[in-house]
């Protein structure tokens, strides 16, 4: 008996010894892992939440496998579903784009998009790069450009330095312009060498007088730098026309008051709308005034909405000379994306982009200023379908803020007028700053930008056209409420020019 008990005590004392070094083994392994997260900056999420972020991550891979279970959440999920997100990932991170079984998405609904395959695409020459086009044949410096998807306006301020400087030297490897928003310019966004197209808000931010409105002398500061090609006055923005910006002044550091022109501290809100431009003809003498002091390409972004606005501004133009026409016109979608506004202004106001983008491109034909006036599309065109659809609209180009987060490492935590976001985009927190590594963001910032244009162009190829601006209405379907498909351009008919420009 005493024997039997010596043994049990030893396999005990064994059994201890065991346990604990499974607990030392386990604790050195954390450690280890610990370690290495905080110091790799390819995941901003394990970098600022080490260890305890891989679990998102296996949960991710694990639901791949219980959705039958649970809800398949895939195509369901608002403002941006996992789907549209996990191609933007992928896109970002350069890896294998194919998806096996078959697609998840439900092509029944009413508004669905798809294309037309032609039957003999091009066999002999393949995809061809996008041509060069020229914004601004009046301006004393005009732009040219190949690219087709650029970055949206997010501000300095809006999101950290370390996005803008990721989003800076991303642009500059892909090839394509960055847009300031309207914070000003900072450092941050010179950094990378990219083209720049500064933003003119409301409040002017960089470009403004202490008491308000123009600072000529600052204009022509920003005009100097070889890097700014264009200029872009903000009329009105998707997720709250109507209204302007709002940046909470826990943001406001000494930094960006600086470079608004601000004290620090203090909430930074823009009027809802330019103080000089309260109808067609001053917003034309504002644009005329910029691009006279500049130099340089100027054009608007706006939210289309109030009826006959486009065709009042075409008319007057028509009146003064096409001469006096923006350069480019930014038509934002209804579902934009902002850092803070209203509910009531983001759910109710403003007109979708798959309703005005087509809406003003017809306009401008109408008057024969469609060559003239240069069209950007924004707004929730995040993949590559959607931004096919921009172009058979008639867009020349597409320009995306949140497309471009989630390439920075964004996961839709919503946290973005709290300074508390998590991955280090939306706040000025240097803690959570810390995971937003700019080198590694910047080639996932390009890679995306490339990979858009790629997967575009494989649409547009399979349309049988070799680049994606060759793209037409008629290459696009659209499903009705009965369940069937019309061709786009017997929704959005092409329009015959019916006013000569002068």
């Amino acid at each position: 008996m005493t024997q039997i008990s010596s043994t049990v005590l030893a396999l005990l004392e064994i059994l201890s010894y065991a346990f604990i070094f499974a607990i030392g083994a386990g604790l050195l392994w954390l450690i280890a892992i610990y370690i290495r997260d905080k110091t790799q900056t390819a995941s901003t999420l394990r970098r600022n939440y080490p260890v305890i972020a891989r679990f998102r991550y296996l949960f991710e891979h694990l639901g791949e496998f219980f959705r039958q279970y649970f809800f398949a959440l895939d195509r369901e999920e608002m403002p941006f579903n996992r789907a549209e997100r996990s191609w933007v990932y992928r896109a970002a991170k350069n890896v294998d784009s194919t998806v096996a079984f078959g697609s998840t998405r439900d092509l029944r609904p009413a508004g669905t998009v798809y294309f037309a395959n032609a039957p003999f695409p091009d066999l002999e020459h393949g995809a061809t790069p996008p041509a060069a086009i020229t914004i601004g044949p009046y301006a004393r410096q005009p732009y040219t450009t190949a690219s087709i998807f650029n970055i949206s306006g997010m501000s300095f301020g809006a999101i950290s330095v370390p996005a803008v400087r990721a989003l800076s030297h991303g642009a500059k490897q892909a090839g394509i312009w960055l847009n300031t928003g309207e914070g000003g310019l900072s450092p941050y966004h010179l950094e990378g060498g990219a083209d720049i197209v500064f933003q003119i808000g409301t409040g002017k931010f960089g470009v403004r007088k202490p008491e308000g409105g123009f600072d000529e002398d600052k204009l022509r500061a920003v005009a100097a730098h070889e890097a700014v090609r264009m200029f872009e006055l903000k009329l009105s923005q998707g997720a709250k026309p109507g209204k302007g910006g709002i940046l909470p002044g826990a943001k406001v550091t000494e930094e960006i008051a600086a470079i608004r022109g601000l004290p620090p501290g203090q909430d930074a809100i823009s009027p809802n709308r330019h103080p000089e431009a309260g109808t067609v003809g001053e917003l034309l003498d504002m644009i005329a005034y910029v691009r006279e002091v500049t130099g340089k390409p100027v054009g608007f972004k706006a939210v289309l909405g109030a009826h006959g606005f486009l065709d009042g501004l075409c008319q007057e133009i028509l009146a003064r000379g096409e001469a006096s026409a923006p350069d480019f016109i930014t038509i934002d979608s209804a579902d934009g994306g902002t850092g803070a506004a209203p509910m009531s202004l983001i759910d109710n106001m403003g007109m979708p982009l798959r309703e005005s983008l087509p809406l003003a491109v017809d306009v401008l034909t109408r008057y024969g200023l469609r060559q003239r006036i240069k069209v950007c599309a924004s707004g929730k065109l995040i993949n590559p379908s959607e931004v096919a659809w921009a172009f058979c609209a008639g867009a020349d180009f597409v320009v995306s803020a949140r497309g471009f987060m989630f390439a920075l490492g964004c996961i839709q935590a919503l946290q973005c007028n709290r300074n508390t976001c998590p991955t280090g985009i939306t706040t000025h927190d240097p803690k959570l700053q810390f995971g937003l590594d700019p080198k590694s963001k910047a080639n996932r910032v390009a890679a995306y930008a490339k990979n858009m244009v790629k997967e575009a162009t494989i649409i547009a190829h399979s349309c049988g056209v070799t680049e994606p601006r060759l793209l037409r209405r008629y290459h696009a379907r659209i499903v009705l409420d009965n369940g069937r498909s019309v061709s786009m351009a017997e929704l959005f008919p092409e329009q015959a020019q019916q006013h000569a420009a002068q």
